[in-house]
């Protein structure tokens, strides 16, 4: 059963096998998920590496970047953004909350789908009301 949404954050640092972050992500295997979102973000950020003017070695290390994630996204659960996540992302906007939009998205679903995020980012996911954050690096 999902219990723990994964923030972009922690996605990145379970690509690179973070010490702190892996025992625990193994040990919950099954239920911890990323949002439609967080994947989107992670794409935006290895498109935007492979749309600047590379040389050859670094443009075939940031293909190998985006297979990766791709191949990491494929093998964890995802969490789709659905009518409710949207419901609740209006609402969230409505109460300017002063956070980024896709951190606010991120937010939105996992209180729509009532999940606990995973994120080093407190001070900003720390201000939605309701929402129960944990950090697994520490």
């Amino acid at each position: 059963m999902i219990r723990w949404l994964m923030d972009t954050d922690h996605l990145t640092l379970h690509e690179q096998g973070h010490l702190m972050l892996e025992p625990r992500l193994q040990a919950e295997i099954g239920n911890v998920a990323i949002s439609a979102i967080t994947v989107e973000e992670a794409l935006r950020g290895r498109m935007a590496y492979l749309s600047r003017q590379l040389p050859g070695p670094a443009r075939v290390r940031g293909y190998g970047f985006l297979l990766a994630i791709l191949r990491l996204c494929a093998a964890t659960p995802l969490i789709d953004c659905n009518q409710a996540a949207e419901a609740e992302f209006q609402r969230l906007r409505g109460m300017r909350i002063r956070i980024g939009t896709m951190d606010c998205r991120i937010a939105a679903t996992a209180l729509a789908h009532n999940l606990i995020v995973l994120t080093r980012n407190r001070r900003d996911f720390g201000q939605v009301p309701g929402l129960t954050i944990e950090d697994w690096t520490v």
